[in-house]
């Protein structure tokens, strides 16, 4: 790209994809389009259950819901660039175009961390009180707490692509992923990208307060469940929150991971960060909805019961 090739109108960017593996990103692209469509499939299922069974109208599932959509939302938002960079060797990708994947991406990232949070207020609430359990958490109450963290997210996140859009970018035009993140986009600009970094900054602290509650939410949890008589029913109560346990795990594991590489081990090999940004996209989307369909008797009996009616 030219210096003097600077308007946004005119703008592209290059996605690099997996460094190192230029040459196999069509065979590349296999288990990618595999776990894609496992993830689109698996929360696409959890939906139609929920959205179908009357019986899984409860504000446990409803949360689950949006769960499943922040999945969707993050396998859509980086499908098409990455498939099309791996399948058909598409690597420009035009600056708005750009500029609106990572706003998704960054959009859908933040709202898994806050529906993961009021999850884990959910599984309080049903282990600390659990004959008051549909008397707190209403179907009312559940659709306003939706609205509220969208709305939320959506004003957080919404600035981002417009500082990007401010910006200058002169020479460099190469992105180390194959789809496009705030951080990585605005290391490129040749113009003073202070206010990008702090309010970055600002945005991912939003998902790690998110952390802190669902950190203080299980301390609450865990008195609880130190309070009951029994092994057996700390055992059943314990059990109930496995599933959101593994979601928690799944979602922040590779998102610190990937943090501690980039700030702690910048001699490592390019290929592995990249690696590590697509487990963090990746694996959340699939491993989900196994979970869930594993571990939550109701939608087990449901899928069950609808795929293999004779084994039901």
């Amino acid at each position: 790209m030219s210096p003097n090739s600077t308007k946004i109108e005119v703008l592209r960017f290059l996605l690099l994809g997996i460094p190192g593996l230029e040459k196999n990103h069509i065979w590349i692209s296999i288990p990618f389009s595999s776990v894609y469509l496992l993830s689109i499939l698996g929360n696409f299922t959890i939906l139609f259950f929920i959205k179908t069974e009357q019986s899984l109208h409860e504000p446990m599932y409803y949360f689950l819901s949006m769960l499943s959509i922040s999945d969707l939302g993050l396998s859509l938002s980086s499908l098409p660039t990455t498939l099309g960079l791996l399948l058909f060797g598409v690597h420009e990708i035009h600056a708005t175009a750009c500029f609106a994947q990572e706003f998704f991406i960054h959009l859908f990232t933040v709202t898994e961390a806050s529906v993961l949070s009021v999850m884990a207020f959910d599984r309080y609430v049903a282990i600390h009180n659990p004959l008051r359990y549909s008397a707190i958490l209403t179907s009312s109450r559940v659709i306003k707490t939706g609205i509220f963290l969208t709305s939320k997210n959506v004003l957080l996140i919404f600035p981002l692509p417009f500082l990007l859009q401010r910006l200058r970018y002169c020479h460099q035009n190469l992105l180390s992923h194959s789809y496009c993140l705030h951080q990585d986009v605005m290391k490129l600009a040749c113009s003073d990208n202070r206010v990008n970094v702090v309010y970055g900054l600002c945005a991912a602290l939003s998902t790690m307060l998110d952390l802190v509650f669902i950190a203080f939410s299980y301390i609450m949890i865990l008195k609880t469940i130190l309070g009951i008589a029994t092994p057996r029913e700390q055992f059943k109560a314990l059990n109930t929150c496995i599933s959101h346990i593994c979601a928690v795990l799944v979602f922040y594991a590779p998102m610190l991971s990937a943090a501690m590489l980039h700030r702690f081990a910048k001699d490592v090999s390019p290929m592995i960060h990249v690696l590590m940004a697509d487990v963090f996209l990746l694996v959340p989307p699939l491993i989900n909805p196994i979970v869930y369909c594993v571990k939550t008797r109701q939608i087990r009996e449901k899928v069950v019961g609808k795929f293999c009616p004779k084994r039901s």
